[in-house]
């Protein structure tokens, strides 16, 4: 390999799948090859919906095993959730999943404290039932919170095995609802008036910052030859992937596709209005100071449920007979509360359709249709209230992450929001864990920088906007009961 030339291994973990992707990156190439991916498969026991953890830790380990030698390794996962070590650095017991029902009603609880509003207008964060800050509330009194010295978010709980040293990583600490998205640092206030201990958790750490080298006994286990440093990355796999849009300028949407749907703006400050919080957008951390205006949308967990409950059918098939169904015959609210459990996915969709009064979808092709027009039309309301809200106009949408092998979806969603998409790339958050450790290295320049070079580098894909968008602005009237 030229001397220019480094290798960069990514743990990027999805709530379905993990994966180490492992980047090789020059001052004008940029490679992602997959070394290893595995199932994340949640556990229900007596007390609840838990990850399983020490199998997630088994995939990586593997993963750095089949990826080779590596000059630097960075870890990206989903929000919110963490596990909790005892005085010895030990776990106690499994983290809870964020669709766990314990924190039903405690939002409420919270906001008899600290209402809404001023909770918004200090964190900026949007109302999500499985906010690490409810999650912390709902846990308050449990043996395992009483016993606990430390709090780590789980990208931050996976790089304290790898290298025994602990830290909070910041795009994802502002996904607890306890950081101030203006100074960047916790906020106290709402902690103290809250009773949340904010020692539980590490230093933060921002994206760039070395994370410690892999210890001894995982160097063996893996069969790298050290020293292997971790580098912190945007550990939010949102951060990352939002660090991989390959955009031109600040004229851009993005929306981040995947289980979930992240629709919004890149801004330079966070937007704390009371209109902003009633829209529920939030105010999440990224690179280089900036703010990820975003709302978020439930996504192609709709159809990955769906295709579950029909037996696994082959979805290039049910793509295309999708694509052949009437446009707009339904549509569903994608963002409701209700589609947030897992189970009865397509009796849940009809049953959405036939309380609105609208046609019920009788076969699997129908309910697909109407599951992409669903996120088609949320994805245009999500940009266009992002730009109204933060006053911050747009020209093109960029899709990254998984979505953007889903072409009707990326057509669907031009249609709606009457702009271009340019979809890709597809492994966003991965790309992006990899340009954060290669300019960590010094390989590779500044964001716009990184962007210019996934653009010259990445398979992307244009879709122009079909038609007319009024029939898509009937809809949302329709679907907002006008």
């Amino acid at each position: 390999m030229s001397a220019d030339v480094q290798s960069y291994a990514a743990v990027d973990l999805g709530a379905s799948s993990g994966r180490v992707m492992v980047g090789r990156v020059g001052p004008d190439s940029l490679e992602l090859a997959e070394a290893h991916r595995f199932v994340n498969r949640p556990v229900r026991v007596p007390e609840g919906l838990r990850w399983d953890i020490l199998a997630l830790y088994g995939g990586v380990l593997d993963g750095l095993r089949a990826a080779g030698r590596v000059d630097s390794v960075g870890i990206d996962s989903w929000a919110v959730d963490y596990g909790l070590l005892d005085a010895d650095g030990a776990l106690l017991g499994n983290p809870v999943h964020y669709r766990d029902p314990r924190t039903e009603g405690v939002p409420e609880k919270v906001w008899a404290t600290l209402p809404a509003e001023q909770l918004y207008a200090a964190t900026g964060l949007q109302y999500a039932p499985f906010n690490t800050l409810y999650q912390l509330v709902a846990a308050r009194g449990s043996a395992q919170l009483a016993a606990a010295e430390r709090l780590l978010l789980i990208p931050d709980l996976l790089a304290y095995w790898l290298t025994g040293e602990q830290g909070t990583e910041l795009t994802n600490a502002s996904t607890t609802q306890l950081i101030d998205p203006r100074t960047r640092d916790w906020s106290y206030d709402v902690a103290s008036r809250l009773g949340v201990d904010l020692g539980l958790f590490a230093p933060l750490r921002q994206p760039g910052d070395p994370a410690g080298l892999l210890r001894p006994e995982v160097l063996e286990e893996t069969g790298l030859r050290g020293p292997v440093p971790v580098t912190t990355v945007g550990s939010h796999d949102t951060a990352s992937a939002v660090a991989a849009v390959p955009a031109d300028g600040e004229r851009f949407a993005y929306i981040c596709t995947g289980t979930w749907s992240l629709a919004g703006l890149e801004l330079a400050a966070p937007v704390l209005s009371e209109a902003s919080r009633a829209a529920n957008f939030t105010n999440e951390l990224g690179l280089d100071g900036t703010v990820r205006y975003l709302r978020n949308i439930m996504g192609l967990w709709l159809l990955q449920e769906c295709v579950r409950a029909w037996g696994q059918p082959e979805l290039g098939g049910l793509l295309s007979a999708a694509a052949e169904v009437p446009a707009l015959r339904s549509v569903v609210d994608a963002g409701d509360a209700a589609f947030l459990a897992p189970g009865r996915m397509p009796e849940r969709i009809a049953e959405a359709c036939r309380a609105s009064g609208q046609p019920v979808p009788a076969s699997p092709a129908e309910t697909t249709r109407c599951i992409l027009d669903s996120l088609a039309l949320a994805h245009r309301k999500a940009v266009e209230d992002a730009q109204r809200l933060a006053d911050h106009p747009v020209d093109v949408v960029h899709i990254v992450g998984g979505g953007t092998r889903n072409a009707l979806l990326c057509q669907l969603t031009a249609d709606a929001c009457g702009l271009p998409v340019v979809a890709g790339p597809t492994e966003a958050a991965a790309l992006g864990n990899v340009l954060v450790q290669a300019r960590a290295h010094g390989l590779v320049g500044d964001l716009p920088g990184m962007r210019r070079l996934l653009t010259r580098t990445q398979e992307l894909t244009r879709y122009e906007p079909r038609g007319d968008t009024a029939r898509w602005a009937e809809a949302q009237t329709r679907l907002a009961g006008g």
